[in-house]
């Protein structure tokens, strides 16, 4: 990580650096623990007093920031210090060591295509007809299925599982063990099931229903994602059963998603920890769906759509919509339904306390 200077990092981020820029950086650090070569991030006011806890002797800091008066001997200034972490630390991230080249011990069909300059590490297996990307960094324990391509530059950390016919983008990173490509969850009966009765009833018939098995829908269709994509650990994205599951360009989803069947995810979406679609789903543009959110089936998401932690969206949502709660409503809405359950307790009581003086001056 070492081996940078200030006035390196002030270049790849477009910033202004002060100070004593030839000074040489061993890593990124906290303020309040940094040590004298370390580059302390105080990206906001409330970090500035961590500066004298710690002995960092240079920061990354907002514009019009008085360094000096902090007792620092070099600064890298920004407008928007936050969106410098994207860039400093990408600078500094070295990722997993995996040694170019293949190594012996990978398993590699003879009709599949390593691109120039990949790296294939310890025990992975790469199926037929399946082409790896130039520069594709491939970590221990990965298998990739036959005719699945990898783009250029990506990134494939340790015990991924990418199925057959699933098709990745240029500098997609997946993180450890998601897996990309299972069949999708598809069953039928052979007559009418009880779900869909529920469905067409909304739950009005209590009728038993026959004893019956479910028989499987087969997944025929693909996986293909888009460039710039990030799948984090434990994701799941399943197949199509005829038609493909797509993710946009730019799209970020975050540890243990589950994306269902003939899902359609847009691009640059924020997919948080533990969001569940449902098959068939549509999503826009640039959706933020915060941790535990959960989409039914067969519904239509708009564009620029965010939606609270733990909302549960069981209807089609217009672009642009801000949603919260279970079922999702606009998050006005939501708020003021939360203000009004908060005052229940007191409203049971005043209402018992009427019911009370009616009931005695009854009598």
């Amino acid at each position: 990580m070492s081996g940078y200077t200030i006035a390196q990092i002030a270049k790849e981020l477009g910033a202004r650096a002060e100070g004593a820029i030839e000074m040489s950086i061993a890593r990124l650090s906290e303020p309040a623990t940094a040590a004298a070569d370390h580059l302390a991030l105080a990206m906001s006011e409330k970090y500035l007093p961590d500066l004298a806890q710690g002995a960092a002797e240079a920061a990354i800091l907002a514009e019009g920031t008085d360094w000096r008066a902090l007792g620092l001997k070099a600064a890298i200034l920004i407008a928007r210090p936050r969106y410098a972490m994207a860039g400093v630390t990408s600078l500094m991230d070295q990722g997993p060591q995996i040694a170019p080249g293949i190594h012996p011990t990978a398993v590699i069909d003879p009709q599949a295509e390593i691109g120039a300059n990949a790296a294939i590490g310890p025990f992975v297996v790469i199926g037929a007809g399946v082409r790896i990307g130039p520069r594709a960094r491939i970590a221990p324990h990965v298998s990739i299925a036959e005719r699945s391509e990898i783009g250029a530059d990506a990134l494939i950390h340790a015990g991924v599982r990418i199925a057959h016919d699933v098709t990745i983008g240029d500098r997609v990173i997946i993180q450890p063990n998601a897996v990309i490509g299972g069949d999708g969850f598809s069953f039928v009966t052979p007559e009418k099931s009880q779900v869909e009765v529920a469905r067409q009833t909304l739950g009005k018939s209590d009728a038993a229903q026959a004893p019956q098995s479910w028989a499987r829908i087969h997944s025929l269709g693909r996986v293909v994602i888009g460039d710039d994509v990030e799948i984090g650990s434990g994701a799941a994205i399943d197949r199509g059963t005829v038609a493909n599951t797509e993710i946009g360009s730019g799209t970020k989803i975050d540890n243990l998603v589950h994306i269902g069947h003939n899902c359609r995810i847009g691009r640059d979406c924020l997919l948080c920890g533990q969001v569940g679609f449902a098959g068939s789903c549509i999503v826009g543009d640039r959706v933020v769906l915060g941790g535990q959110c959960g989409v039914s089936d067969n519904i239509e998401i708009g564009s620029d759509v965010v939606a609270a932690g733990a909302t549960k969206i069981y209807s089609s949502l217009p672009s642009g919509r801000m949603v919260m709660g279970s079922p999702a409503v606009k998050m006005e809405t939501h708020i003021e339904m939360y203000k009004a359950q908060r005052r229940l307790p007191r409203l049971a009581k005043t209402v018992a306390a009427l019911e009370k003086k009616v009931n005695n001056t009854d009598t």
